[in-house]
């Protein structure tokens, strides 16, 4: 079995562009080292946050090369409309030198459980490199029941991560029953972390932690010790900025939740639009709630 790489908060990035809608290398590698001074060690790019459609098999290279150069480990989203693609982008990966890749199911077509085992086993195939399954029946247009998983972590060794994002807390406590040291469940909705961690997950694939990675690292530790009173007071301030990783829009949310904090966000590529002024009302209120949520957590302890 491979090793087994995905482990604690791994933030899904961001690709920041320029004003003309260039891959900004020296901004995506800006993010990076900000997020390993705050203490995280893997993150995973070319994903949906990382507005992996919109790329081009060059400008994947340039991003999984620069982060690659900041030192951190590196997942990379090979997610694609169909097996060759997918394969194609997972060989891509390990021949740069990534550390793990992350699937959905077929994007364009819901599988069937035959069709399901030759998609994974084409990316599976394609290299050496650990796997994460992922679900989320949002981008994947199809729900992998609990029992589906387990079958295809069983039938594929090289899938040693789920990444879960059915939006049902109940899921993680289901997958952990069925996999048990099998393969380890991650947390894939920024919304329900807490309950991910309290169900059993080892982990979190984390748009928020973009934003906020030493409230999401606190909060894992604070789950992980079972100390549910401060888990609790730092998922209520970062609920407003978890809220928002299940929206359509998470990809501009996330930029502008950046842009707000001091990181390098910036524009989106097409068919995304811009925010609109209500919706960076919106983002800048869930920024604002880390701050103001921590000046009430200080205020009850003093």
């Amino acid at each position: 079995m491979p090793a087994q790489p995905f482990t604690s908060v791994i933030p899904a990035m961001i690709t920041p562009f320029t004003d003309d809608l260039q891959v900004a290398a020296d901004r995506l590698a800006a993010n990076a080292r900000s997020l390993q001074a705050a203490g995280i060690a893997h993150v995973v790019v070319c994903g949906t946050m990382g507005e992996a459609g919109a790329l081009s098999d060059d400008e994947r290279r340039v991003v999984v090369e620069t982060v690659l150069a900041t030192g951190l480990t590196v997942s990379v989203g090979v997610s694609s409309p169909d097996a060759p693609t997918a394969a194609r982008h997972a060989r891509a990966a390990a021949a740069l030198g990534a550390a793990g890749v992350m699937c959905l199911p077929p994007t364009a077509y819901r599988a069937d459980d035959r069709e399901l085992d030759a998609h994974f086993v084409a990316v599976a195939d394609a290299t050496a490199l650990p796997l994460m399954l992922y679900n989320n029946p949002e981008a994947a247009r199809q729900d992998l029941p609990a029992a589906t998983i387990a079958r295809l972590v069983e039938a594929h060794d090289s899938i040693v991560a789920v990444k879960e994002c059915s939006g049902d807390a109940r899921r993680i406590a289901q997958l952990a029953e069925l996999l048990g040291e099998r393969a380890a469940i991650l947390v894939g909705g920024d919304d329900w972390a807490l309950e991910g961690y309290a169900a059993g997950a080892s982990g979190w694939v984390s748009g928020v932690a973009n934003v906020a990675p030493e409230q999401c690292l606190e909060l894992e530790a604070c789950a992980l010790a079972g100390d549910l009173t401060a888990a609790r007071a730092l998922h209520l301030r970062l609920l407003p900025l978890g809220r928002l990783d299940m929206t359509p829009k998470l990809v501009q949310y996330f930029k502008a939740a950046l842009d707000e904090t001091g990181g390098h966000g910036g524009p989106v590529r097409p068919p995304r639009l811009a925010l609109t002024a209500a919706e960076q009302a919106t983002a800048r209120a869930a920024v604002a709630a880390l701050g103001a949520g921590h000046a009430a957590e200080q205020a009850l302890r003093a």
